[in-house]
């Protein structure tokens, strides 16, 4: 009887476990591909799952920041979705490779031709993005998520640090410190040969150390081999010692 009722109580405290952590995973995110360096470029992914048994993810609209605009902003064309980028004039002209730039996108919209995002299936929408300011440590894009049945959910709610997540949280870019040499991108596009360089030493290094451990290995399996023909020889002497006396 006693093992009945921690079973059960240890079943419902896994129900709802899983009931308050499932709305976690439901949200619409923002992750980049690799990292996203202030006064960098980057590639990012809005990940949209569907919530709903009932209805289709059909329109996806997301809101860049205003207070840190961006002045390059290109979707990835996407089968089974038509993208309509909607850009907004500046208070404040952007400077970008010497030119300045007067108008950002502000707007991001997926609208579905097809059957959009089903039940039980998520999707992720790329975005090229950049520069990526360097006088903050994040970027808040609000996204509203519609469905087939006319729902639409606001993902606009802020995450404050030091409070609870909110029920519908806007999706939040975390950006990482610049490169000390002020290069961004170095790894994709490196012409210098450092790299090359830096690989070869650390080959050489792989090298040396894989000729050391076998030659550590030869070592001891000779050792090991002169110890036990010692062994043996010793084995022998003692039995002929005992069959003479």
């Amino acid at each position: 009887m006693k093992v009945s009722r921690i079973a059960a109580a240890g079943a419902a405290a896994g129900v709802t476990v899983l009931a308050l952590s499932a709305p976690a995973f439901a949200h619409v995110t923002v992750q980049p591909e690799g990292t996203a360096a202030k006064g960098g470029y980057a590639v990012v992914d809005f990940k949209v799952p569907n919530e709903r048994d009932n209805a289709s993810t059909t329109k996806l609209e997301v809101s860049f920041p205003t207070d840190h605009p961006l002045a390059s902003v290109m979707p990835e064309p996407m089968p089974g979705w038509k993208i309509e980028v909607t850009k907004s004039k500046l208070d404040k002209p952007l400077e970008m490779h010497g030119e300045k730039i007067s108008e950002a996108v502000t707007k991001v919209t997926w609208t579905a031709d097809g059957k959009g995002i089903e039940p039980g299936y998520f999707e992720k929408f790329p975005v090229s993005i950049g520069t990526l300011p360097e006088d903050t440590d994040q970027l808040v894009f609000k996204a509203l998520q519609t469905y087939s049945n006319k729902e639409v959910v606001r993902w606009i709610e802020v995450p404050q640090k030091g409070q609870e997540e909110p029920d519908n949280p806007a999706p939040v870019l975390e950006l990482s410190a610049a490169s000390e040499d002020g290069h961004h991108d170095s790894a994709a596009g490196d012409d210098s040969g450092t790299g090359s360089a830096d690989k070869a030493s650390a080959d050489t290094a792989a090298s040396d150390s894989s000729d050391n451990t076998d030659t550590t290995a030869r070592v001891l399996g000779i050792v090991g081999i002169v110890v036990g023909a010692a062994g043996v020889a010793y084995g022998v002497l003692a039995g002929r010692r005992r069959t003479d006396a």
